[in-house]
């Protein structure tokens, strides 16, 4: 059943739909988090609407205190400060366990995109150097199938040898 928008109108995209989760990311956590149980569409809609003010109150909040500070960009530790803020210090602890992961995962992402960057090498010239390798290993496989077919044809030339009738040396012995 389509609820009525802001502006009276059913169906359609909202403001409202863009300021929400998606509904498959939820579902996803909600499967992942109780895969034997089912849950109702209306308690599914329930979760997604208290994640999505959740995530609306802490980022005021963030912002607040951002303001306080007299800062232009709301970080990390401002979210931190937050939830203490908020009454939800429990979830610090894991907050700052996720935000460690994603530095970590932020530094690697920054050392992968500056290797090549770093070699000093254009990219035209990588791109030569690839395409020189692969034309190397396509003449290296195909001189090896050539070797492997050479060695085919003798060994069934020998098989055909080994099984001819006997000579005619042995016809004279008769």
């Amino acid at each position: 059943m389509a609820n009525p928008n802001a502006s009276g109108q059913l169906g359609g995209n909202t403001e409202d739909d863009e300021l929400t989760l998606p509904r498959a990311s939820i579902n996803k956590m909600i499967k992942e988090l109780v895969p034997s149980v089912r849950i109702a569409n209306e308690a599914r809609e329930l979760v997604l609407n208290c994640c999505t003010e959740f995530i609306h109150l802490l980022s005021s909040e963030a912002n607040e205190i951002c303001n306080q500070l007299h800062k232009k960009t709301i970080n990390a530790e401002h979210v931190l400060m937050a939830l203490d803020k908020l009454g939800f210090g429990d979830y610090h602890a894991e907050a700052e366990a996720v935000l460690k992961d994603c530095k970590a995962v932020a530094a690697k992402r920054r050392r992968q995109s500056t290797r090549l960057e770093n070699l000093g090498i254009p990219e035209e010239e990588l791109l030569r150097q690839q395409q020189e390798l692969f034309a190397k290993a396509r003449q290296e496989q195909a001189y090896a199938d050539q070797q492997q077919w050479e060695q085919l044809q003798a060994a069934a030339q020998q098989a055909q040898a080994s099984a001819l009738p006997a000579s005619d040396d042995q016809d004279d012995y008769s």
